[in-house]
């Protein structure tokens, strides 16, 4: 088995990390590793108003100067690769989607990010293999971050105290998933909740942007002019297409490297819609929300109503050999069901979703795509499609609505 395999068992000591490991063989087109990272990280950090200056934490955790850690440090570990061994995109390119539609397999996930009228498709067969892009979309400066461990995608706002920066990974894991640090003070911060867990900046929080997954296929037919990230660009050699994670999102296994208790009401790979919103966090089990084709499922966190829609045609990137190739568990959004103040009501009705109130129809992407309110938006609402075992550790408290 080569370094990248994760075939061959969920054992206690027989799983290796994938994309969590760099090859020997697998090297960057151009620059090294060492080199690149150098050139993104700072070293001016003191220089900068309002930011503080200490040792880095990528090397020192213990630092006196340090606010305390918000995890316990002997929990964040070592999932194999050195920092930026998992080399993030600083540099992304894209492609017109009318230009690439051949591309990708219609039902491979995607991360869709639209800002100020900017939408990007980022690929999972990129992602497993770099876990971060450093991008700017719709003028805002963000990181798109993936964690094939926990099987999230959430993406920030790259500022801090008011300073731009960009993310690395720190080649740790804290709860089975990704560790990131910021290249302005490398502190470290949870891929998962975007907070600074060790470092001068502890305590901080990332700003999150909602970037739901889709498949390929729903984000073209959403956004027609947008972006994706051209995958035979990234400078790197890697098996693009190729799911070093066959089987790991068996519900019957364990996640990789948690050292924490699963929280019993579930089992820890059960795939779960988590929502936070003031101040409380819900998670539907995708038992509840995925029915038939495509469902709608009314939700309430925080006391706010909201809906969840669900459709079929996403594949699993965590199943088959082939990021494409795996089941089917389909694509969710979730949504403040109000347009113009006027709540919207609304079912799944044969290929779309319908509201009752106008019968106008709509995408999974919250966008009316026919009748009297065609093009109107609902607001969306940040969510994840994670594991249990993450949320719960993560949100420890939520509700868990499973039917």
């Amino acid at each position: 088995m080569d370094r990248f395999g994760m075939v061959t068992a969920f054992t206690a000591g027989a799983l290796i990390v994938a994309a969590c490991g760099a090859s020997p063989e697998d090297e960057t087109v151009g620059d090294d590793l060492s080199s690149s990272t150098v050139a993104t990280s700072t070293t001016t950090s003191a220089e900068l108003e309002g930011i503080p200056a200490g040792p880095s934490a990528l090397t020192d955790r213990t630092a006196e100067v340090f606010p305390d850690p918000l995890v316990p440090i002997a929990e964040i570990i070592s999932g194999g690769p050195p920092p930026d061994g998992i080399p993030p995109l600083d540099a992304p390119v894209f492609a017109d989607v009318a230009e690439s539609i051949d591309q990708l397999e219609p039902a491979e996930s995607v991360v869709a990010l639209e800002i100020n009228g900017d939408a990007r498709a980022y690929p999972v067969r990129v992602l497993i293999w770099h876990e971060i892009v450093n991008d700017t979309v719709g003028g805002t400066p963000v990181s798109v971050t993936y964690c094939p461990l926990c099987n999230s995608a959430v993406s920030y706002h790259r500022v801090v105290r008011g300073v731009e920066t960009t993310f690395g990974t720190s080649g740790s894991l804290y709860a089975s998933a990704l560790v990131m640090y910021d290249r302005l003070t490398e502190s470290l911060w949870t891929h998962f909740d975007g907070q600074a867990i060790v470092g001068v900046l502890a305590g901080d929080h990332l700003e999150p942007i909602a970037s739901p997954l889709m498949s390929w296929e729903e984000f073209v037919e959403a956004y027609p002019t947008g972006k994706v990230l051209d995958w035979t660009e990234t400078g790197f050699e890697r098996d693009y297409g190729r799911n070093p994670y066959e089987g790991y999102d068996n519900p019957d296994t364990d996640p990789f490297l948690f050292r924490g208790v699963v929280d019993d009401r579930e089992r820890a790979k059960q795939r779960v819609v988590g929502i936070s919103l003031d101040e409380a966090s819900v998670a539907y089990t995708m038992k509840l929300v995925a029915s038939g084709e495509r469902s709608v499922t009314p939700a309430t966190v925080g006391g706010n109503d909201l809906v969840i829609l669900w459709q079929t045609g996403q594949s699993s990137a965590l199943d088959d050999s082939r990021i494409g190739g795996g089941d089917d568990v389909g694509s969710v959004g979730v949504f403040v069901p109000v347009i113009d103040g006027a709540p919207v009501t609304l079912t799944a009705d044969g290929d779309t979703f319908v509201d009752e109130e106008t019968a106008s129809r709509w995408n999974i992407a919250g966008i009316a795509i026919g009748g009297p309110l065609e093009g109107s938006r609902l607001e969306r609402v940040e969510h994840l499609d994670t594991f249990w075992f993450a949320w719960s550790t993560y949100r420890p408290g939520t509700a868990l609505v499973d039917g």
